[in-house]
């Protein structure tokens, strides 16, 4: 007998999703094939076709997953699952995952459809918001309770929990039901030092370059400095908070959250240049903005920009376009060299930073199919205006410990050598 969650957005059913003899397998509702503002659930799955099997619907329900063994073993404990069965996981934790569809089980959906679905917010003090941070320090997978009404899941190994934020009154509470999160936070274990500083400071040199990036803010929750990125994925429509549809790369293209890295059978750039000319509402402005954050990655020694770290937005009749930046970090505070350093995607055929120069450049643009002066010009023109990008983004931000500064201080001088020897390499090559 299958078991069965019921995929909903915004009161309506989208489609359902089976579990039977250890495959999945997902139908959408024939009420929303037939509706011109439906879109799909992924687009390894148009709605062309009402039915799809295992192969395409697996790596979709694994990517709504943390992609973090240890996170997925303890939530399996919590939840008397397998780890490895991500549907018995998202029966669990699939009210409020990344994109727009909730995936609630069969018995309960009927209260879900319509136009009063259940909804609510469960409102946390500082003293409660500060012991929740506390919890997910020490162990990254209670993001949730047990007896916590809103349950949900975000993809990435870090840890992190979503909540929702009063626009007005600046409250954190635990939404339910229909109501959406709108902020993810990311607090520091310690596993990296001033990583909450890293991804801030990249986030916010990336959009001063002119990258769309997710918004965010540090802030300390009790002792704990902690990210706070707002979701791009909800937004504010006529005072009402929406979801908007989105994947990765690799649930788009079909492939397990398992080989997110291209030197593990994960998507390589060629393929998501390929994917956004198929599927993109503007296809040269997000080829574009695409080459661009392979540039911002490669100056910044940005190493874990693998196809899970880049994603489309989908809404309906056909509108897809490329998600902002996300999860940009450099490693160069880290290391003491870069002989070792290794990108997520190839550029020219190699991973090594250290090797990767004008000829691979320009391998790499007759492989994505672009004009090689282009690519050049773009390469340029952001090491050219890092120096003065990395001062004034590093000016915008103050912090109150002398620690908090120096360390500061150290990424945006690597950043700053970085792009320096990166401009004068392309520069001086035969």
């Amino acid at each position: 007998m299958s078991e069965i969650l019921e995929a909903i957005y915004d009161g309506r059913r989208v489609g359902r999703l089976t579990y039977s003899d250890d495959r999945l397998a997902f139908a959408y509702a024939d009420e929303w094939r037939g509706d011109p503002d439906a879109f799909p659930l992924s687009l390894a799955m148009p709605l062309v076709r009402r039915e799809y099997s295992d192969e395409v619907v697996r790596p979709f329900i694994a990517g709504l997953l943390p992609d973090d063994a240890e996170v997925l073993r303890r939530w399996g404990q919590k939840f008397q699952v397998s780890p490895r069965n991500p549907f018995r996981l998202l029966a669990h934790v699939g009210e409020e995952c990344a994109g727009a569809i909730q995936f609630v089980s069969h018995d309960r959906a009927s209260q879900w459809l319509g136009d009063s679905p259940p909804q609510g917010i469960d409102w946390l003090d500082d003293g409660e918001l500060i012991e929740r941070i506390e919890e997910l320090i020490q162990d990254r997978s209670v993001a949730r309770r047990l007896g916590d009404e809103g349950h949900f899941s975000l993809a990435g190994a870090q840890a992190k929990t979503a909540l929702y934020l009063d626009p007005k009154g600046g409250r954190w509470g635990i939404p339910k039901g229909a109501t959406p999160t709108t902020h993810i936070l990311k607090p520091n274990r310690g596993e990296f030092a001033a990583f909450e500083i890293n991804e801030h400071f990249c986030l916010r040199l990336a959009e001063r370059l002119g990258l769309r990036a997710a918004n965010s803010w540090t802030e300390m929750i009790g002792k704990t400095p902690v990210l706070i990125i707002v979701r791009y994925d909800r937004a504010r429509i006529d005072g009402r908070l929406v979801r908007i549809h989105q994947e990765d790369a690799c649930q788009a293209l079909s492939r397990s959250p398992e080989n997110k890295y291209q030197n593990e059978g994960g998507p390589s750039a060629q393929e998501i240049f390929a994917l956004i000319r198929e599927h993109s509402s503007q296809p040269l402005e997000d080829e574009g903005r695409f080459l661009d954050t392979l540039i911002f990655n490669y100056l910044i020694a940005g190493t874990d920009a693998h196809a899970k770290n880049y994603s489309l937005l989908i809404a309906g009749r056909g509108q897809v376009r490329l998600a902002p930046c996300y999860d940009l970090i450099s490693i160069l505070p880290y290391v003491r060299e870069l002989k070792k350093v290794k990108l997520a995607m190839k550029i020219g055929g190699d991973y090594l930073l250290w090797k990767i120069g004008k000829d691979h450049w320009e391998k790499a643009a007759a492989e994505w199919n672009l004009d090689p002066g282009r690519v050049f010009d773009r390469i340029i023109g952001m090491a050219s205006a890092m120096p003065e990008a990395v001062r004034e983004t590093g000016a915008m931000m103050t912090y109150p410990e002398k620690s908090e500064r120096e360390w500061l201080g150290k990424l945006t001088g690597a950043i700053l050598e970085r792009s320096v020897n990166s401009l004068r390499q392309i520069k001086t090559a035969k």
